[in-house]
């Protein structure tokens, strides 16, 4: 069995990992920091998120870097404030029992006259969120000059959510570093051409397949209509007690109209979406992290590097359009060996999706039945009784008020006392589920398996000539029909169809029912839309800001 020991690392840092109860390296650790110790240059590391490689890469920067520097010698880059919160609390305890060792968290949101102070006190490693680390590098407060080492962790969130031109530049900031690392769950295209660019002949680790999803997490979907969503949701939730965990849906309207409904109907949730501003954000993400919140519910981008311990589930309102967004959102659960389920609702036309997704990960889909209200109620019950059971009874506090409670209920029978604490617990939830409906849709599921070998992804030509032709149809008939809008953004601008999708419907506050077919090319898309929503989506993106840029959006029609 391996050991840290084993691994070379220096002696201080296998007194922390001891300190810290961890005993034996996960994969990606024993192989990525033998590799970084011996002295690689570039080293690309791909494992899912929650396998530990904040170590992989962490022990390696703490061995290599001299604490007698004072000045930075490693920058590690990352997506979101939350994930370089989290990689600076681990770095902490990595570096224990290194006094001269210093650690600094730079990020928006905050004060950056606090950072630069913190800067100039001298410091050995820099961890980073792109848009802040240009600021500062804009401002000469930060002197990467002498940096040897550079981690980029998290990469394909990083390029999912457009920082690519940032990466570059930061890259071409560092001109002495000796060492390139890049860690990421997934392998799209545009880490490729990255590590191309900016890597000489890297090492590559990977544990695992890339792209597969973990295999520590039960992934379930269930059928139903798309107008019993929200119901099925409620139901799922209901059905599993002890839920700790987070809901994405598509855009920001959706996870707000959606936390708002079930805040009414007396569920501990709250939303975290692009709208809130960096002190709404952190009150809710704490409340989350102390389990005063049950369950989260956040957009992709909204969520990018949240990283909470102890999440049971996570669960898709709907599919996302790329596999790698899956992969992200089922990430959430199963982290460090613990097991979680990833449960998805979607509707009839989605099955395709879902065994291409099935595919893609190389794990199995369980299909499952959404629960009966009577089953809701039994499961309910069942766990209302345990806890009832494993109620801490050896407190003596109330035992001065023992008399007076076998008076009061002298003349009551145990049968009575448990109906009414029932009675007290559930005439609400029992009343809501009296007469619930049956929310499976099982008509026609047996016609789309058994074209499970076309890929919902992939070859939609026979889709695409029937939705085609009801468009054309329409059109023809003045029944409504679609419009086609031109917008100036693309590939280019770090966009991947899903996250360019979520984009506009957020920027416009329309729902995606309304779109048709989107394509997008490298400096430009065209975006099919009911042409009675043409006009708001216009009205809300032309003439828009994104990167310093204005964005230019027109009917398409209008401009041959």
């Amino acid at each position: 069995m391996m050991t840290f020991e084993g691994l070379g690392l220096d002696g201080r840092l296998v007194q922390a990992t001891d300190a810290l109860g961890f005993k034996q390296p996960t994969p990606i650790q024993e192989k990525a920091i033998p590799v970084l110790l011996s002295g690689t240059k570039d080293l690309v590391g791909l494992a899912q998120t929650g396998t530990g490689k904040t170590a992989a890469f962490g022990l390696p920067l703490l061995h290599l870097i001299d604490e007698k520097d004072r000045f930075p010698r490693a920058l590690i880059v990352c997506p979101t404030r939350e994930l370089c919160l989290q990689i600076v609390n681990e770095m902490e305890l990595f570096k224990k029992f290194i006094p001269g060792m210093h650690v600094v968290a730079v990020y928006g949101g905050t004060s950056i006259g606090a950072q630069i102070r913190e800067l100039k006190r001298g410091v050995q490693i820099v961890v980073a969120t792109p848009g802040r680390l240009i600021d500062l590098i804009e401002r000469k407060a930060i002197n990467l000059e002498q940096i040897k080492y550079v981690v980029l962790d998290e990469a394909d969130e990083m390029l999912n959510m457009g920082f690519q031109d940032d990466i570059e530049f930061i890259l071409q900031n560092t001109p002495n570093r000796d060492s390139t690392w890049l860690f990421s769950a997934t392998m799209p295209p545009e880490i490729r051409r990255v590590s191309k660019k900016y890597m000489q002949q890297p090492v590559e680790v990977t544990v695992g397949k890339v792209n597969t999803a973990n295999k520590n997490i039960d992934h379930q979907y269930y059928v139903t209509s798309a107008q019993h969503r929200y119901q099925a949701l409620k139901r799922l939730i209901d059905f599993n007690p002890g839920i700790y965990g987070i809901i994405f849906t598509r855009t920001k309207a959706d996870a707000q109209d959606i936390a708002e409904k079930l805040t009414r109907e007396g569920y501990d949730i709250d939303a975290l979406h692009g709208d809130l501003t960096q002190q709404q954000r952190d009150k809710v993400m704490g409340e989350f992290r102390e389990k005063t919140l049950q369950l989260l519910i956040a957009t992709d981008v909204a969520a990018r590097g949240i990283d909470v311990q102890g999440i049971t589930h996570v669960i898709n309102y709907e599919l996302p359009d790329d596999v790698e967004v899956y992969t992200h959102r089922s990430g959430r659960t199963g982290r460090a060996g613990n097991t979680g389920i990833c449960m998805s609702i979607v509707h009839t036309r989605e099955i395709g999706k879902v065994r291409q997704i099935e595919r893609m990960v190389q794990v199995p889909f369980h299909k499952l039945e959404i629960p009966s209200g009577k089953d809701v109620c039994r499961k309910q019950f069942y766990h209302f009784m345990d806890n009832l059971l494993q109620l801490d009874i050896d407190d003596t506090s109330y035992e001065p008020y023992l008399p007076m409670l076998e008076e009061k209920f002298a003349s009551v029978g145990k049968e009575e006392i448990l109906k009414r604490l029932a009675a007290q617990e559930f005439s609400r939830f029992l009343k809501y589920y009296e007469n619930a409906e049956d929310l499976n849709v099982r008509e026609r599921v047996r016609e789309y398996n058994s074209r499970d070998s076309r890929s919902a992804y992939g070859d939609r030509r026979d889709a695409g000539r029937r939705t085609d032709s009801r468009r054309e149809y329409g059109n023809r008939n003045g029944g409504g029909g679609y419009a086609r809008l031109f917008v100036n953004l693309g590939t280019k601008d770090g966009f991947y169809k899903s996250s360019f999708l979520q984009f506009i419907l957020d920027m416009s506050d329309l729902k995606k029912e309304v779109l048709g077919r989107v394509d997008m090319k490298e400096m430009n898309s065209w975006i099919e839309i009911d042409k009675k929503a043409a006009g708001q989506m216009i009205r809300s993106i032309d003439g828009k800001k994104y990167k310093g840029r204005s964005i230019r959006m027109n009917d398409a029609d209008s401009r041959r």
